[in-house]
């Protein structure tokens, strides 16, 4: 939801700044309309192919597809410099983090809150955020990477790699948890939603932003994600809208659920922050690398996982919902942990 090239702000702009406010706004219209006019929101329901929510669909296009355009793969040529960050980098996203997620999940769901949450509810809030945990950060990282002032080409290093991995690892990381916590696993959906959300947006970016590069250079990169910006702001809270207008009658119902399926996410969001950051303090990492790979297994690619919560279990879903938590703790998570980075950076050495 923001411009993703690293040298496009010195920090947070209003949006993004204030992402839990418009998000929150977002949610209050959602339940108002919701209720208002339910007509609508089931025809936009039964406008599906192959599971696939065609409203949604163009709404999570416009939030993903200008971040794909910033990622640029000929980074990947330096995937050898400065190894240490992106070795941890690579382990916390695919090797710790969806398992963790799933392990607080099931923790949680099934038995910290089991009197208070019905146990299909529960099912569904551990797959959306089993769905949130195997899918790291894309594009807001770079402004967490920028505000502790870390190496840009490394962080779109670390970002382009985590795409190219996402391709092949996310839907197979996503089918085993969902399996082991006993999850039906719709794999046609699932192939159909990586296929739809993470491989085309991925192969229109490269190929928007090559004719971009070939034409005006990066300048004319920076311009174009300048102009589609607002479409991806757009796409992301009409989404959240959409979204809590299914959902108004369980959340008026029981508006604890939300704080519920908050708690677990924020533990994994530190907890996944503090492995990282720990990690690269013992092993010397420079702050300026430090920092953005600890940032990047902590925050998350909603966008992906709001889309395949959709497309799997349906926009009325728990599943949908608790992604959606995801987005309103996401930015002051991230926050304080950029506030916490900048205060500890005399724990690293100094940038070679």
């Amino acid at each position: 939801m923001t411009d993703t090239s690293p040298q496009a702000a010195a920090g947070l702009g209003t949006f993004e700044r204030w992402l839990s406010v418009w998000v929150a706004l977002a949610i209050g219209a959602g339940l108002l309309f919701g209720n208002l006019f339910p007509e609508a929101f089931l025809f936009l329901a039964s406008l599906e192919v192959a599971s696939v929510n065609l409203p949604v669909a163009v709404l999570i296009w416009a939030m993903v597809y200008p971040m794909m355009v910033g990622v640029d793969f000929s980074t990947l040529r330096q995937v050898g410099d400065k190894p240490k960050g992106l070795v941890i980098t690579l382990v916390v996203n695919w090797l710790i983090k969806p398992f963790t997620m799933a392990a607080l999940g099931v923790l949680f769901f099934e038995y910290v809150f089991a009197g208070l949450i019905p146990p299909d509810d529960a099912s569904a809030y551990l797959a959306g955020v089993i769905l949130l945990g195997a899918a790291p950060c894309t594009a807001m990282v770079f402004v967490w990477s920028n505000l502790t002032r870390g190496d840009a080409t490394y962080t779109l290093v670390q970002v382009s790699v985590n795409d190219v991995i996402m391709v092949f690892a996310f839907a197979p990381i996503v089918a085993f948890l969902l399996g082991v916590t006993d999850i039906v696993v719709p794999w046609g959906t699932l192939m159909i939603s990586v296929g739809l959300y993470v491989l085309l947006p991925l192969l229109a970016g490269y190929l928007t932003r090559k004719g971009l590069v070939a034409n005006g250079g990066e300048a004319a990169v920076d311009a174009f994600k300048s102009r589609v910006q607002p479409f991806s702001i757009f796409g992301l809270l009409v989404t959240v809208v959409l979204l809590f207008g299914f959902q108004g009658e369980v959340i008026l119902d029981r508006p604890l659920v939300i704080v519920l399926i908050a708690i677990p996410l924020l533990i994994q969001s530190y907890g996944i922050f503090f492995i990282a950051y720990g990690a690269a303090r013992a092993w010397g990492v420079p702050f300026n690398v430090a920092a953005p790979c600890a940032m990047i297994g902590t925050s998350n690619f909603f966008e992906l996982a709001v889309a395949v919560a959709i497309s799997l279990f349906g926009l009325g879903s728990g599943a949908a919902l608790a992604t959606v938590v995801g987005v309103l703790v996401e930015v002051p998570v991230m926050l304080s942990l950029v506030a916490f980075a900048n205060r500890t950076q005399h724990w690293f050495p100094p940038a070679k």
